[in-house]
């Protein structure tokens, strides 16, 4: 029984993404798909990294990270220890978004605050010229 291979515009259409975009993840080593001539078919394994470097991006995890994330699985006891190390990734990331959760707050406070100095300021240049 062979798997479904897809091939590149198949990828593009699916996964919504250029094929610069796939050939950069080839050249990165996050997708290996076979070669047949020029032609790149994608495997059913690399479907499911896709997926995965799609997931991670949008969390903001870095291509890096995403890469030792998908290297990980091909090692002894690899899908626990990318269950693990996946977590410890994750639990960063939203530390990190936390904090910039905070600046933002604290930026729009500001914000808000010299928005409404400026308000009046108009308005009162206003009064003293109609006066």
């Amino acid at each position: 029984m062979t798997e479904k291979m897809m091939t590149i515009r198949e990828m593009c259409d699916t996964y919504e993404v250029t094929p610069r975009t796939l050939r950069f993840y080839e050249a990165k080593e996050l997708l290996f798909p076979v070669r047949e001539g020029q032609k790149r078919l994608f495997t059913k394994q690399c479907r499911a990294r896709m997926a995965l470097i799609q997931r991670g991006k949008r969390y903001g995890i870095s291509l890096e990270d995403i890469r030792q994330l998908l290297d990980l699985y091909e090692q002894p006891d690899g899908a626990q220890r990318q269950l693990v190390r996946s977590v410890e990734v994750a639990r960063d990331r939203l530390a990190e978004l936390r904090r910039q959760q905070e600046e933002l707050t604290q930026t729009i406070g500001a914000l808000i605050t010299e928005i409404a100095w400026g308000e009046d300021e108009m308005k009162r240049s206003t009064t003293q010229t109609a006066a």
